[in-house]
């Protein structure tokens, strides 16, 4: 697992957009092979999106040959409400860039067969020959997409009932009246994500520090569904300082010295192009 700690929030969004922007860049997608991007919602990601959008309108990087698959999408909630991922994505990402409509992939937390419709969502990821890098967050009892405390390490896209800590956390976002937030979600398991060829995981904060905390300097646990990001083979995390205070001191060294020795070597290769 690599880890990037970043000055605060705004250098965090910069090195994963850059980093996101530089493989798109690399796998020079077609139509033919499109370059496949899993997209997270929440507060983490915003700042990412709002910098792949600046690289989108100056000319830097084209979504026109990029197909993307969301995380996940809450059941029995309007498309068109404020709080749907389908509007979260739209109005912050999708509307602000050149991506073509039909290589946007959203769960229908709405469909008549919910169960249909999380299979044919697996099957869609599959035939799209899998997803190239899965960007995500990570909830504050370390849930990656809505894959609660407890979830198998190995699960797939199915319903998930929402426990009573991510929906005190989302409340924020209708209204802050707990009895408004969905209790159920359409969510990608563990083994979806894992699947993916890259994973990027944002974490911001100091409410995310204890999530971090398990998620790194402890081992692989079902109760904090991020930490199976440690048996992934191109896995990356990036938080900012403040979520790396109930970090081991240890740890935290470790990571930013090979941080520093990584650009080094960056400057290094550069130099001998």
């Amino acid at each position: 697992m690599r880890v990037i700690i970043a000055k605060d929030y705004d250098e965090m969004s910069l090195w994963a957009a850059n980093y996101v922007a530089q493989r798109i860049i690399e796998a020079n997608p077609t139509h033919e092979h499109p370059f496949k991007l899993g997209c997270p919602t929440g507060s983490s990601p915003l700042g990412l999106y709002r910098r792949l959008i600046e690289l989108n309108k100056k000319g830097v990087l084209s979504f026109q040959n990029v197909v993307t698959f969301n995380m996940d999408e809450y059941v029995n909630l309007p498309v068109e409400h404020p709080e749907s991922y389908h509007s979260f994505m739209w109005n912050n990402f999708f509307s602000h860039i050149d991506i073509k409509k039909e290589n946007v992939h959203i769960l229908d937390g709405n469909a008549p067969d919910l169960l249909a419709e999380c299979a044919h969502y697996e099957e869609m990821i599959a035939q799209a020959g899998g997803i190239d890098l899965f960007m995500g967050g990570i909830g504050e009892d370390g849930h990656i997409a809505f894959n609660e405390p407890g979830s198998s390490l190995t699960s797939r896209t199915r319903i998930k009932t929402l426990t009573s800590n991510t929906i005190q956390a989302n409340k924020r976002f209708f209204d802050n009246d707990e009895t408004l937030v969905p209790k159920l979600a359409l969510t990608v398991g563990v083994g979806t994500v894992m699947d993916a060829k890259e994973v990027l995981i944002l974490c911001n904060g100091p409410k995310k520090a204890r999530a971090l905390h398990h998620m790194i300097d402890n081992g692989v646990n079902h109760m904090w569904t991020a930490s199976m990001l440690q048996m992934h083979p191109h896995g990356t995390v990036v938080c900012d300082e403040d979520a790396t205070a109930e970090m081991k001191l240890s740890t935290y060294q470790y990571f930013k010295d090979k941080q520093r020795l990584q650009g080094m070597l960056e400057q290094y290769l550069e130099l001998y192009k």
